[in-house]
């Protein structure tokens, strides 16, 4: 598989006491090559990792019973079994910047999500919905239409932080991380959650029914052509992602879910452009282009007629690379926390987004983040200025004021200011 990371332009209660599942061994780091400036193959898998400084609370949790967890295993994978195969991310050829912000999102999702913009046919969905594959599992509460998480209120639903109030037990499971598809079609309840009328009908109760930003509380929610969304869906994605709840009022009713997700979206900006609330809500932004070298455009067209002809058989030659890559984002998301940048560093970044005028502070806060995420998936505890050259232009150019005069990329614009400040 091509690098990666080629050269861009880019109180509920007073006490806490939890019965947790058996431990799992622990997963190896992966070696680098101190050598190599930008590593080749990054692999891995997810080390979930707690916050510090949460005020502590009190949950009663059991483990899910063993038929339970045998019936659940099987029905996972009978329904992998049975849905679409996925193209593996390590089959990707070339589109590097693209697949670095998608990698680093994964390990920090406090990044904030990418905006994917480039020529259609260049394979932006098809790594999207690669990245299922490397997503990792979670702990959540058993049977709750939100992945409530039983450590953290802020992201417990409503009936869930009721019963950790009561002290009532909280069966806990683990569960992949949602990816979901948000498509231009839907409507504002089937994003937002309804009332339930057959319930209402039937029951004579007032029942909420949960909808997809509910689905992707804790996961990520990928928006095709987000750039062709109608604006009211629009507003309601700017909302959740600025407050991290979904607030629906209905037929004299509110009823508020948590709703924080990865938010990525792809587009070709033939079709216009997005609104720049929008545009800001993402963290990184990368740009996507034909691949020109009639090599690895042969390359490309092979590797898909094989995928095509025998997808179970093109699965398993990339199970190796898929498992390395699992292995290596486990290991930088399991390390991310220990992960320093020098004082010196943070300051040159905020002199290049001053100097860039760049509204807000956004832009500071995901340099930073990002640059940490890649030291970390390189298997370094500290960042370097190389580090921050790869990310800033993600990190900033969306968030440039657009000069209706100005030819050269954005992009370059804030590496000639990064070096500018930096030399």
């Amino acid at each position: 598989m091509a690098s990666v990371l080629g050269t861009t332009s880019t109180a509920i209660l007073a006490s806490r006491s939890l019965v947790t599942p058996s431990s799992k061994p622990a997963i190896p780091s992966i070696s680098i090559d101190p050598g190599q400036s930008y590593g080749r193959n990054f692999y891995g898998g997810f080390g979930v990792q707690g916050r510090k400084g949460r005020p502590p609370f009190h949950v009663a949790v059991t483990n899910v019973a063993t038929d339970i967890d045998s019936v659940e295993k099987a029905q996972k994978l009978d329904a992998k079994e049975s849905q679409r195969p996925v193209y593996p991310f390590a089959a990707i050829v070339g589109q590097d910047e693209m697949k670095l912000c998608l990698l680093l999102n994964v390990i920090d999702p406090k990044i904030g999500g990418v905006m994917i913009m480039g020529d259609r046919g260049t394979g932006k969905s098809t790594a999207v919905r690669s990245l299922v594959d490397l997503l990792p599992e979670i702990r959540v509460v058993f049977g709750d239409p939100y992945n409530s998480d039983p450590e953290d209120p802020e992201s417990m639903g409503i009936e869930v932080r009721e019963k950790v109030t009561k002290g009532e037990e909280l069966t806990v499971m683990m569960a992949k991380i949602n990816m979901v598809d948000l498509p231009l079609g839907a409507t504002e309840d089937r994003v937002c959650g309804t009332i339930d009328i057959e319930k209402a009908l039937t029951e004579g109760v007032k029942a909420f029914e949960p909808g997809l930003l509910a689905k992707a509380n804790r996961g990520i929610l990928y928006v095709d052509e987000v750039n062709l969304l109608d604006d009211h869906l629009v507003d309601v994605l700017l909302d959740s992602a600025a407050s991290g709840w979904n607030t629906v009022e209905r037929e004299g009713i509110s009823i508020s879910h948590p709703a924080r997700f990865i938010l990525i979206g792809s587009g070709n900006p033939e079709e216009g452009e997005l609104r720049p609330q929008l545009l800001d809500r993402f963290g990184m932004h990368a740009q996507v282009g034909t691949v020109r070298d009639a090599e690895l455009r042969v390359k490309i067209v092979e590797e898909r007629a094989r995928f095509d002809k025998n997808p179970k058989e093109f699965r398993d030659s990339y199970k190796a690379e898929q498992e390395k890559l699992q292995q290596q984002i486990a290991s930088a998301r399991s390390s991310l926390s220990s992960v320093q940048i020098d004082h010196d560093l943070k300051v040159k970044i905020s002199k290049v987004c001053a100097e860039l005028n760049v509204d807000g502070l956004r832009g500071d806060i995901v340099t930073n983040r990002a640059a940490k995420a890649l030291a970390a998936l390189k298997g370094r505890d500290k960042v370097t200025a190389e580090d921050i050259a790869t990310v800033i232009p993600n990190c900033l150019r969306h968030r440039l004021r657009k000069d209706p005069l100005e030819s050269i990329d954005s992009g370059l614009l804030v590496i000639e200011k990064f070096y500018e400040v930096f030399s």
